[in-house]
């Protein structure tokens, strides 16, 4: 029979930050209050939610890695919102907005989430961010739970 490890949705004195784009405030702005609700519902002390503002979602890799480097939090939740426009800008920005977001979570070791919404159309951002598809934030904090508790499991398994 194998071992499985996964990680539950309870927060245990854990301490999060949130790293918020405030390009298209409108729409991370809720983004934000989905991911402190999703948080402090599962038990999360507001005092051990950090939130870090940066201009927009480019930006967040960088803070993310400044905020991991810090070694003062469980996990880092990245909040942003890149919505297609003329140009090809969209496609840039929001690449390389994943592609260092996930870079941070491998190479610190920090369970670093994406929350960054990449819609086609303002409508579809307001969707994803608390309308019809649920709120990417709530579900980006969901996962940094989960990631920490995996985390625990398998430091404490060794």
């Amino acid at each position: 029979m194998y071992h499985e490890i996964n990680g539950d949705l309870t927060v245990d004195g854990q301490k999060f930050a949130l790293v918020v784009s405030r390009f298209n405030e409108f729409i991370t702005s809720k983004l934000e209050s989905g991911a402190v609700e999703a948080l402090v519902r599962h038990g999360c002390d507001e005092g051990n939610i950090t939130c870090v503002r940066v201009p927009g979602a480019f930006e967040l890799p960088f803070a993310a890695r400044k905020v991991a480097e810090s070694g003062r939090y469980d996990a880092i939740i990245c909040l942003g919102c890149v919505i297609r426009g003329q140009t090809s800008h969209f496609e840039y920005v929001a690449g390389e907005a994943a592609r260092g977001i996930a870079q941070v979570g491998v190479s610190t070791g920090v369970p670093t989430t994406f929350g960054v919404i990449t819609a086609d159309t303002l409508e579809q951002a307001v969707e994803r961010a608390g309308a019809k598809c649920g709120n990417k934030g709530a579900d980006a904090a969901l996962s940094a739970i989960e990631l920490v508790n995996v985390v625990r499991q398998l430091s404490s398994a060794q």
